[in-house]
């Protein structure tokens, strides 16, 4: 039998647009993102949910990918950090705020953070510094030590809604 055997042919909206893919049962729907859709922002890091570089939103609620099956994904709306921000466009506030407080170094956990900042502020506008580092929690960094990650995320809230 075929390595395709038993795929499954699974339809979802990403980033505002129509995908449909043909995918193996066990594909992760990180795997199906970056190698069948190209879109190589959403990272791998552990594939065991540890890390939060896979982040996504997924039907409006933030979801580490590497735990969903794409299989899963049939019928979702799911969007990427490529799809915060349309190509010639501004950056997302969040994205901004990242820039400017230097909430990044090697950049591997910043799209999944900033997922995660963005899932937090809709949920809490005007977040404590504790509730901030509740709330990217399951998101780790190895370079910065959180701090500007922690002041981008409040910088981010004291200029209003994030969408």
């Amino acid at each position: 039998m075929s390595a395709l055997g038993n795929a499954r042919v699974v339809a979802f909206d990403i980033n505002g647009k129509r995908a449909t893919l043909t995918v193996e049962p066990r594909k992760l729907l990180v795997h199906a993102i970056r190698e069948d859709l190209g879109l190589t922002g959403t990272h791998v890091g552990c594939d065991t949910s540890q890390c939060g570089a896979c982040t996504v939103e997924i039907d409006g609620q933030v979801v580490k990918s590497c735990t969903v099956l794409a299989v899963m994904a049939d019928g979702v709306s799911i969007t990427t950090i490529e799809g915060l921000t349309p190509p010639g466009a501004a950056l997302h506030p969040v994205q901004e705020a990242f820039h400017e407080h230097h909430a990044l170094q090697c950049g591997f956990c910043t799209s999944g953070m900033v997922m995660s900042v963005r899932q937090l502020l809709k949920a809490n506008p005007a977040p404590t510094e504790d509730e901030i580092r509740h709330g990217i929690a399951g998101n780790i960094c190895r370079c910065t030590g959180y701090h500007n990650i922690v002041r981008a995320a409040r910088s981010a809230a004291e200029k209003g809604p994030a969408s």
